[in-house]
């Protein structure tokens, strides 16, 4: 029996090794029928939009994902060898401890096992001549240099490049450069970090003015308000850098975090990621099994939920939008109501 194939724009959170949650979620979506019309993401979320956009499917980057030893990401560069002074001179003078180059490697490799090279390969047709969705992915990253945010590719015609020309595991790497840990990507005159230093949640993206054809889905990680507080991550601190590094999860963790506005959460799927950190790379099978499910278990309760028709009549039909306050007290009314 052929299932009805239903679209939706995807955007996805970044958290390093938690993303493996985003998989599990995406699994349960396409299991019911949709297909993605555009994509977006930063840093891990980068990852999983960009693999998706190339035309892998979520099985495919689950037996990916089990294939990988995250503990080869800490690739140091040559003077990161020396003993003692080395991590050192890293952080100050190359402002990363690991080069970042096996990443860039793996990405280049499992793209080019579906062809995919430059952005020019990941033309839409259907909307190529529409430069916001020309692409079938956008990947966010922050310019420390000039103090802006990236979204890649378009916003490369910025440094003299045409948008087309630009490799796409590249731009990835470019949103993945978590700062302290990897070195920034250097474009002309700039540094390039992480996206998640100025946009970790861009789930807005693709929004436009209007009733939309289709809707978008966020893919958000959280900590669960359940989580036991003795095992949350901590960020210890013994000296300046640590603490700079400290600072730079603690705004990408707690970004969106603490609110979210309507017409968001309830179009986000939300991963609990057990506790995980975003560079735990020593992650075992079992752990990378255990976020997988995680994120079927979001989707699978979002979808429970989920109405296309009543997100437009609540948050896009033109109406002023319903407070909390509007949304809570009819139901506590209800709820006395003899």
């Amino acid at each position: 029996m052929t299932q009805t194939r239903k679209r939706l724009d995807g955007v996805f959170e970044g958290g390093g090794v938690k993303g493996i949650g985003l998989v599990g979620a995406v699994s349960v979506i396409e299991a019911a029928g949709y297909e993605f019309a555009n994509l977006a993401g930063t840093s891990a979320g980068a990852i999983v939009a960009t693999l998706l956009a190339a035309g892998y499917n979520a099985a495919e980057l689950k037996q990916t994902i089990n294939g990988i030893d995250f503990n080869t990401f800490e690739d140091p560069p040559l003077i990161g060898h020396i003993p003692f002074v080395g991590a050192v001179v890293d952080e100050i003078f190359l402002k990363g401890l690991y080069k970042g180059d096996v990443f860039l490697h793996l990405m280049r490799d499992l793209l080019a096992k579906k062809g995919v090279r430059t952005f020019r390969d990941l033309i839409s047709p259907e909307f190529a001549g529409d430069d916001r969705y020309r692409f079938k992915v956008r990947v966010v990253a922050s310019d420390i240099s000039r103090g802006r945010m990236l979204v890649l590719p378009q916003d490369v015609r910025d440094y003299g490049m045409a948008p087309e020309d630009l490799e796409v595991a590249l731009a990835v790497r470019m949103s993945m450069s978590i700062p302290y840990f990897f070195e920034p990507v250097k474009l002309t005159d700039s540094f390039i970090v992480d996206g998640g230093l100025l946009s970790n949640f861009p789930i807005e993206l693709f929004d436009s003015a209007g009733i939309p054809e289709w809707p978008t889905f966020g893919y958000k990680l959280v900590i669960s308000d359940k989580a036991d507080p003795s095992q949350l991550v901590q960020h210890p601190i013994s000296g300046p850098i640590s603490e700079l590094a400290a600072l730079f999860f603690t705004a990408i963790e707690a970004h969106d975090a603490y609110y979210l506005s309507n017409d968001k959460f309830v179009r986000t799927i939300v991963i609990d990621t057990l506790d995980v950190g975003s560079t735990d790379f020593n992650l075992t099978a079992d752990k990378k099994e255990a976020l997988y499910q995680s994120g079927v278990s979001a989707a699978k309760t979002f979808l429970d939920h989920w109405n296309f028709e009543e997100y437009i009549a609540l948050y896009r039909s033109g109406r002023p939008m319903p407070t909390r306050r509007e949304l809570v007290l009819p139901r506590a009314a209800s709820s006395s109501s003899p």
